[in-house]
């Protein structure tokens, strides 16, 4: 099945699931003489519910899901997703006290019946998932912590939400209609098991080992893993993978990254990884022989998606690790397409894998752009930022209608994003690495 058309597949799917059990809800038996307004929040309430249902499926990490979108733009669709299903949630009580303010006597557990009591709790743990993720950084939770919080407040939301319905029972009042909902709940919890507990079980048939902890330039590291007892792992160059620093898969301590090795090998991976916080600084004090997990691949910012007679890269800081992976692939498969690689950084010292980019040269048809925004004295290159003037000397008209890969800060992703517009290169053309977990 070609990517378009999974993707086709899965958007319908996606409808189906949405739109369906509302409509079922509307099949004879009815609830006679309610006025429109109440009719219409019960219709915001189931529809946000099956969005919230929908929520249990992006995060499971199915790679039939995944594969035609690549996760990054699933894990964004599932962050806006999430925040349209909890606000037609809370429509559908706000409509409910607007059409009758007596009715606010519901939300107080005190005066309200069980029926809204479950609505209040589960309304209640979705707003603080939508609380905890839109400022976690603020609220400076810790991002296990707030992984763990994240998941159970979801599994509540739809318990209290499933009780909430049931004993309402308007929209329940036969057997296949109350069917509907459990079956819903049973499956979205089913899907936290698999995710939690299958998948790791699965996971342990396939462990890694730390063969190599590597110092690269800039506060980068490369971490190399081996195999355990299994033949090792089929990517494509510029994917990803979770990776899990532990004896046993089952901790929820688990963080993307991407590979920079080449994917023509599958007996050893790497990965480029930058210091940037509490898990990442302690990369360089793994010892060879400890173990870890790794979930993937995943991911769709790769070359191999989008064969062309050539392509430009503009990486920006720890972005250049996917690059690496193209840049090492296609020297192992002795690729002779023309590349243009621009990379960005803050000074010197900081361009990671400095060396191995200057003898891939030697390998590849490959021009290199350096870019500092700090440049020492007698510096020859570039210095600034990538801006639209820079891409313009180095991009000429007949470069434009090839693949760009960028990956980089959000910042420096969004001004390239920009530049290459005002260049004239399509939109299509472009291809970033962007995703948020949290």
């Amino acid at each position: 099945m070609t990517r378009a058309i999974s993707g086709f597949f899965w958007i319908t799917i996606f409808l189906a699931v949405v739109l369906l059990p509302v409509a079922l809800m509307l099949v004879s038996p009815l609830p006679s003489g309610r006025l429109f307004w109440l009719e219409m929040s019960v219709a915001f309430g189931f529809f946000g519910l099956t969005q919230i249902a929908v929520q249990f499926v992006l995060i499971a990490r199915f790679k039939a899901v995944t594969a035609p979108y690549g996760i990054d733009v699933i894990l964004q669709f599932h962050r806006q997703l999430a925040l349209v299903a909890i606000a037609a949630i809370i429509v559908h009580p706000l409509i409910i006290v607007l059409d009758n303010p007596s009715r606010l006597k519901l939300l107080n557990p005190l005066e309200g019946n069980w029926a809204s009591r479950f609505a209040l709790l589960s309304l209640l743990a979705l707003v603080a998932i939508a609380v905890t993720t839109l400022f976690r950084e603020r609220l400076k939770i810790d991002y296990e912590y707030w992984r763990l919080s994240h998941l159970a407040l979801g599994v509540a939301a739809v318990v209290f939400a499933q009780l909430h319905v049931s004993m309402a029972g308007l929209y329940t009042n036969t057997f296949w209609k109350q069917a509907i909902w459990i079956v819903m709940a049973i499956t979205m919890v089913g899907l936290v098991v698999y995710l939690r507990v299958i998948k790791p079980l699965v996971q342990k048939g396939n462990r890694w080992r730390v063969a190599q902890v590597r110092p690269e330039r800039g506060r980068t590291w490369s971490l190399v893993l081996e195999p355990v007892d299994h033949p090792g792992m089929r990517f494509l160059p510029g994917q990803f993978a979770w990776i899990k620093i532990a004896n046993t898969p089952f901790t929820l301590e688990e963080h993307p990254f991407s590979f920079s090795s080449s994917a023509q090998r599958e007996d050893r991976v790497e990965f480029g990884i930058k210091e940037l916080g509490d898990f990442t600084s302690t990369i360089k004090d793994l010892k060879p022989g400890t173990l870890a997990n790794l979930d993937g691949p995943y991911g769709a910012f790769c070359i191999d998606r989008y064969p062309a007679v050539g392509y430009v890269f503009i990486a920006g800081g720890v972005g250049i690790t996917p690059m690496i992976s193209f840049l090492r692939s296609m020297a192992d498969r002795r690729d002779p397409r023309p590349i243009l690689l621009i990379y960005a950084v803050g000074t010197e010292d900081d361009l990671a894998f400095h060396e191995n980019i200057e003898e891939l040269r030697e390998l590849l048809d490959l021009k290199v752009v350096y870019v500092l925004q700090n440049p020492p004295d007698g510096w020859e290159g570039e210095s600034g930022f990538v801006t639209s003037e820079l891409l313009e000397r180095h991009v000429p008209q007949e470069l434009i209608h090839r693949y760009f890969f960028v990956c980089g800060p959000p910042p420096m992703m969004g001004a390239v994003y920009d530049a290459l517009m005002a260049l004239g290169v399509r939109k299509e053309l472009i291809h970033q690495e962007r995703f948020n977990l949290a």
